[in-house]
């Protein structure tokens, strides 16, 4: 009898679990999953085609890599779904420490690439920690304010959450890199909007930032002290003046929007495409992949790539409305609207209408640190999903 009741015991518990799984599972935002996974096979596709030409002898080096990225950043997708969103909450303090540790090392031991210290090379992978900070960021201040939910009416509170922000965010800058930079300060003020911040602080805050714009780009200069890197000047002047120099400073904007408006409707194909195969267009499967992608697919495969970054867009927004609590919201808010913000400036300075600043096209670009930190993202705000539709049951 002992043995018929403990062998029914464990067949319920099976059964349960079974069934605890497949809820699980019924809980996820299919949508967004799927969206995810024809955006990343779209874009494999079109690197396929936008790299066939660039290494003599092996056309898919580039797509093998990239998909070996994708590998890897699906392992992370899958861990950060089953992760409950509270974890992170309640070790924000170990995460922003980690997070400024690993940024500062970069500075003293990081590789310098073109003037930028930006990448800690392991040997076996070369990663970029500015890249994973972007979503670590938004946790570790997410988790801040959550502790801090009554007072976040407070101006200390405020205070304090922007001399924490200010810490990874100054020491991207200093790399250099500004356009990363951006993204922080993006997900940040989308942060401190959905928590709920009075908008008298946030007035303060975005004057204390134009403040700080106008002293970088005026001020200072004009004292004599230079902040901005020469080729950074360089690419704000060629911005407001692109056509100034189209040899010099402003070619790779010139050459960008040759490529984009090249592709006209159905675009020229892989082998017509002679801004990329005959390399007039720099960067163009990093920087530059979405004037590639115009000019060798055209307006409707531009068009589908956009459809698709809508798309998923859309149903992070959503997950912040369906968020279970204020921690889950935010979090949302700042992944879903640093997204959007690379999406916009990427798109923006290929076509002359943002500066160039290095930030890669999301789930496009090849690169594995963005790459992998921004599937890991995916699963973050899947998690979030699942844990919204359970508490609602």
């Amino acid at each position: 009898m002992a043995v018929d009741y403990a062998a029914r015991s464990a067949s319920r518990s099976r059964r349960r679990e079974t069934s605890d799984v497949a809820a699980f599972v019924r809980r996820l935002d299919w949508i967004l999953l799927g969206s995810i996974g024809v955006l990343v096979g779209y874009g494999l596709w079109a690197i396929g085609g936008i790299t066939q030409h660039d290494v003599t002898g092996n056309p898919d080096y580039y797509v093998v890599r990239q998909g070996a990225y994708v590998a890897v950043g699906v392992v992370g997708l899958l861990a950060a779904v089953v992760i409950d969103p509270e974890w992170y909450a309640r070790r924000w303090r170990f995460i922003f420490g980690g997070t400024v540790f690993v940024i500062a090392i970069v500075l003293l031991r990081g590789a310098a690439v073109r003037g930028s210290k930006r990448w800690l090379d392991l040997g076996f992978f070369k990663f970029q920690p500015s890249e994973f900070g972007k979503v670590l960021f938004v946790l570790a201040l997410a988790g801040f304010l959550a502790e801090r939910t009554r007072k976040l009416n407070e101006a200390r509170t405020v205070a304090q959450i922007v001399g924490l922000a200010s810490v990874p965010i100054f020491l991207v800058f200093v790399q250099p890199d500004v356009g990363t930079a951006m993204v922080y300060t993006a997900a940040f003020a989308a942060i401190l909007f959905v928590a709920g911040t009075r908008w008298l602080h946030l007035a303060g805050l975005a004057a204390a930032a134009a403040l700080a714009v106008t002293t970088v780009l005026w001020l200072a200069p004009a004292a004599g002290v230079h902040i901005l890197q020469p080729y950074q000047v360089k690419r704000l002047t060629s911005w407001t003046n692109p056509s100034g120099d189209p040899g010099g400073a402003t070619y790779n904007v010139v050459q960008s929007k040759n490529a984009v408006g090249a592709g006209q409707w159905h675009g020229r194909g892989v082998n017509g495409a002679t801004q990329t195969t005959l390399h007039f267009l720099p960067e163009h499967h990093t920087d530059f992949v979405f004037a590639s992608l115009s000019e060798e697919r055209g307006f409707v495969g531009a068009s589908i790539l956009l459809g698709l970054y809508l798309l998923v867009v859309w149903r992070g927004l959503r997950i912040v409305a369906l968020a279970r609590d204020a921690f889950s919201a935010v979090v949302a808010g700042g992944i879903v609207f640093g997204l959007l913000f690379q999406i916009f400036v990427n798109v923006g300075m290929t076509m002359g209408i943002a500066p160039i600043t290095g930030i890669p096209a999301p789930f496009l670009s090849v690169g594995g640190s963005s790459m992998i930190a921004n599937l890991v993202a995916v699963g973050i705000l899947l998690a979030i999903h699942v844990r919204a539709r359970g508490l609602r049951r």
